[in-house]
């Protein structure tokens, strides 16, 4: 897990549509790879290249259950202050910005 990440590539993925819709399932705790790739409509496969560089930056915590499936679970803690820096923030009004101009 990696203590340094692009906070800007962090803000690109939690926007990223599909994967906020993931990450905002892991809120109630650690769930399957199965189930998050069933509520996204997406690909096993595709939940992990999406959550991959959280994982790499232990935005989100991967492991598995007791009956060997891969599960994902986010670090809440580590989210809130993510968010709570002024520094992301300003970066994630500047995303929203520039898709707000790719829109229009």
């Amino acid at each position: 897990m990696s203590t340094e990440y692009d906070s800007d590539r962090v803000m690109e993925c939690m926007l990223d549509e599909t994967t906020s819709g993931i990450i905002k399932e892991l809120e109630g705790g650690a769930k399957t790879c199965v189930y998050l790739a069933g509520a996204a409509s997406v690909s096993e496969d595709d939940v992990v290249s999406r959550l991959q560089y959280m994982v790499e930056c232990g935005f989100i915590i991967c492991g598995s259950d007791a009956s060997g499936n891969m599960t994902f679970e986010a670090d809440q803690e580590k989210l809130a202050r993510m968010m709570e820096d002024g520094e992301n923030f300003g970066a994630a009004i500047s995303g929203i910005e520039k898709m707000d101009s790719y829109l229009n």
